[in-house]
């Protein structure tokens, strides 16, 4: 192979996964505006400013390489009411019922190498940590045990020293999402569902 072609497909993958990052923000966007407009008036969680938790890694070593690539991102959505924004983060306390909405991608798993979305409700979230004072604090679970939070999904029911939660999730293949329509009669109109009858 010569240099120039692997300079071109260096270019075309960069490319590539560079534009499939865009389609994933415009679908987080996509849903998120498509919650506000509900009665709930639900708000994106920003656990360190807006935008999305997700694992990386920058380590040398082979098993950290493998993650320099993001393949998960997670958001939640929480009603206005239950929620406040303080310099560009929101703070969600906990309290009894903490209730919320749940939107995970992921592109590729250990056990999953199709790309979905998980969605639905968490409710019965209990903090375990007083360090720990709002939801936000906790999102790492999503990044550093993906495997154990969901786990026993669609019935999610996880528990650690940190926290523990049950939720009622679904999924759908991430290529399924072909339009607004689409976004909304597969991810957000069964999330809502989810939410109001927990």
């Amino acid at each position: 192979m010569t240099t120039t072609t692997l300079e071109t497909q260096t270019r075309n993958a960069l490319d590539f996964v560079q534009k499939l990052y865009f389609e994933i923000s415009y679908l987080i966007k996509e849903v998120e505006g498509l919650l506000q407009h509900e009665d709930e008036e639900f708000q994106i969680g920003r656990p360190s400013g807006y935008g999305v938790t997700s694992g990386k890694s920058t380590g040398l070593d082979p098993a950290y390489v493998e993650s320099w690539l993001g393949k998960s991102f997670t958001v939640f959505f929480v009603p206005k009411a239950d929620t406040r924004l303080h310099k560009g983060q929101t703070i969600t306390e906990f309290k009894d019922p903490l209730k919320l909405l749940l939107l995970d991608i992921q592109l590729e798993g250990k056990r999953e190498k199709t790309p979905r979305v998980m969605a639905g409700v968490l409710y019965e979230i209990r903090n375990k940590r007083q360090d720990c004072t709002k939801f936000e604090h906790l999102m790492f679970e999503f990044v550093n045990n993906r495997e154990k939070v969901f786990a026993s999904a669609p019935n999610l029911g996880y528990e650690d020293s940190y926290m523990s939660m049950r939720g009622k999730l679904f999924s759908v293949r991430l290529f399924s999402m072909q339009s607004s329509e689409d976004v909304s009669q597969k991810i957000v109109d069964p999330m809502l569902q989810a939410f109001r009858v927990v």
